[in-house]
Parts: structure tokens; sequence; C-alpha cells
């Protein structure tokens, strides 16, 4: 089905010509994504990650999205079944507007708030259309066990009592900055358990990206040994061992870097469709993957890609920098880093990352009849 695109004009009504421009840009993003769109079918799990940057709280300065921008980026996820979102804020509200648009067959689970400076007061949630994807009643946010805790050092500041004395380095065991979420789903024959995930990011070097690629080494090491496990809570009346993805931002550097290795550790592979450099243009990052580790046989990546944001929103053009001016924080706003607050602005309406995602084949009937009848598969 389409968005539920009743009630644009009466939304956008406060901006002259903000229907219009908002409907003519939505025809054109459904243009672009329409071989994505064409690719959904009974036999396909269309399954994406989107961190939609700081979405939506506002308190960085740079403005709540606009209402405009909600379609736009419902349009993006409905191109997919199922779609892990990482920086959801407390309010819900601007979510509930996306499913909105969505249209009442998609239904969606989130976490609660993780506290702290770490957290940065975020959700994680699992956005899916309940015609392709089915809930199997298992959630949950990951907790380590003792003697699995991820080991960091920290620099502890001396009392203020004691200026001449130096800051110590102490060694904290701690559990993951923001608590990885795994949601249990199913669609068609493929049963498999979806964990998606914001890594601790703290610097390019030294302690804190070290913590970094410990938090994703802990991470692997944690599904590995369940899923290694010989206990027969890892197994299904059929004694099938569960299937695990791992999805979201990793904050991985590059292909090559010790964060990949770290994420490609104990048996998780990134599938060769989306690996590397596959759908990744000069400029764009690696923070965000899918990794798997899946003992179904019959289990198989189709494609993958990686959408572009701004090939028909907020584009860098005169046109579209004339229309967006006045919303673009000026003066004493925040800082940019680059210079040029529109392009910065931009990635605060829409995000900083794009959506990766593969296509999966869930459609089994043919190799369990065969099974039957005693034929060979295929």
């Amino acid at each position: 089905m389409s968005n539920n695109y009743a009630g644009l004009k009466a939304r956008l009504r406060g901006e002259k010509g903000a229907a219009e421009r908002c409907a003519e840009r939505l025809l054109a993003i459904r243009k672009r994504l329409e071989p994505i769109r064409k690719r959904k079918s009974d036999s396909t799990l269309l399954l994406a990650t989107w961190n939609i940057r700081d979405f939506d709280s506002g308190k960085f300065g740079w403005g709540k999205r606009r209402p405009e921008t909600l379609y736009y980026i419902a349009e993006m996820i409905a191109c997919f079944d199922l779609v892990a979102v990482q920086e959801v804020a407390r309010d819900l509200g601007p979510l509930e507007e996306v499913m909105r648009i969505l249209g009442r067959e998609w239904d969606y689970i989130a976490t609660d708030t993780t506290e702290g400076p770490g957290g940065n007061g975020e959700r994680m949630a699992f956005l899916y259309n309940t015609e392709k994807v089915w809930f199997r009643k298992v959630a949950g946010e990951i907790v380590l066990p003792d003697g699995q805790l991820i080991v960091s050092k920290k620099k502890v500041a001396a009392r203020d009592n004691q200026p001449d004395v130096a800051p110590t380095t102490v060694e904290m065991k701690q559990q993951f900055a923001r608590s990885p979420f795994l949601v249990a789903f199913q669609s068609g024959w493929f049963r498999f358990s979806l964990c998606t995930v914001h890594i601790y990011f703290g610097d390019d070097s030294g302690e804190k990206l070290k913590r970094r690629i410990a938090e994703i080494e802990a991470l692997v090491k944690f599904f590995a040994d369940r899923q290694d496990s010989e206990t027969r809570a890892e197994r299904d009346s059929r004694g099938a061992v569960e299937n695990y993805i791992l999805l979201g931002d990793f904050n991985v550097v590059s292909p090559e870097h010790k964060t990949m290795a770290a994420l490609k550790g104990q048996g998780f592979a990134v599938p060769p469709q989306i690996d590397g450099r596959q759908v990744r243009k000069l400029g764009d990052h690696f923070y965000d993957q899918i990794a798997v580790r899946v003992k179904d046989p019959r289990f198989e990546v189709l494609r993958g890609g990686l959408i572009d944001l701004f090939e028909d929103v907020f584009r860098d053009t005169p046109e579209d920098r004339a229309i967006y001016d006045a919303h673009v924080p000026q003066g004493d706003g925040p800082s940019d880093g680059d210079g040029d607050r529109y392009l910065t602005w931009r990635t605060w309406q829409m995000s900083d990352h794009a959506p990766l995602w593969v296509e999966i084949r869930t459609d089994f009937a043919d190799a369990y009849l065969a099974g039957i009848a005693g034929l060979p598969p295929g």
C-alpha cells in the first residue's frame, strides 16, 4: 500500500507553497526509489538500518524537523519491510507522526531512553510492516554478564581540596553506553533475532577508541557464545538454532580498520552485497553496518544498497537554499564545523546517516516440499 497522504495539505498549510513542494518531492523520491519498492514480494524481506540524527529532540540548537521532512523520512522507510532506527528521542511524537504517514499496516517496538553521558537520552526502535513481518513475542536490551563486561580506562581528577595531585587513570568495567536492543521476528519461513546498536564513539584514537572496539567485540562474542551453546534454549521445536542479525551504527571507521575486524569476529559476516566499498561512494562513511551469523543453510542475501538522502530533497542548489535559508540558524547559533550552515542544517532535518539495506530470501517452501517428496532441493 501507499503511504497515508491524507491531511498533507492541512499539515503544511502554515507555509505558502509548502504542500505543493512536498508533494512534488515525494513524487521524485517515489520515482527514484521505485526499483527498491518493486522488489517487495512474499518471498523476500527488505531489511534496513537508519540512524536518524537526533530524532527529534531539537536540543542541539538546529531546530526541530519541519512537517514536510517527516513525509520524506516516511517515504524512504516505506521502501522496506523492517527498519532499525537509532537516535530516537524521548518525545515519541515525531515517530508517531511518521507511523501515521506509513499507514495502519505498520507498527513499531522501541526501547526506553538510555540515560547518562554515553546514552545521550536516545531510544532505539524497529519499524515493521505487519503484513510481511511478525513479532515473535521476545524483546529485550542486552546486558552483559560478569566476566564479559567492557573494560576501559578513564582519567579521574583529584578532589577539589587536592589541587597538587595529578589525575589518575583507573580501569573500569561497564555495560554498553547504549544498550543494544534485540527483538525476535519472522518473515515468511525465516526466523531470526535482530539486534540494533548504536556503539559508543568516543574518539578517533586512544582509550576512547579502544572502548569503541571493545564494545563491538563484546557484542559479537555475546551472540556467538549464545548461538554456539549446546543448551536446548537456543533451539526451536524443530531443533533449529536461532539466527542472529546485528545492524545499526557501529561507528566503523573503514573496511580495513580494527572496528570492522571486531565486527567480523566470532563468525559474523557482512553480506558481500554491502561489504567494504560495494555500495558507498567516495566520501561516504562506514559507520552503519549489517552483519549476520545465520545457521539456516537456506539463508541468502540477494541484494543491498545505500539510499542517497539529498538527491530529491534539501538539495545543494540555489533554489533549495533560497527556500530554506530563513530556517537555518544563523549568527551565534550552534557551530557547524565546516562553515556551510545549510549543509549542516539539512542533516538535522534528514540525517547525517543514510539508510543501508539488504534483501533476504524468506521463502523456503520448495526446499521443504522437496525434502518431504524425497527430491533434491532446487
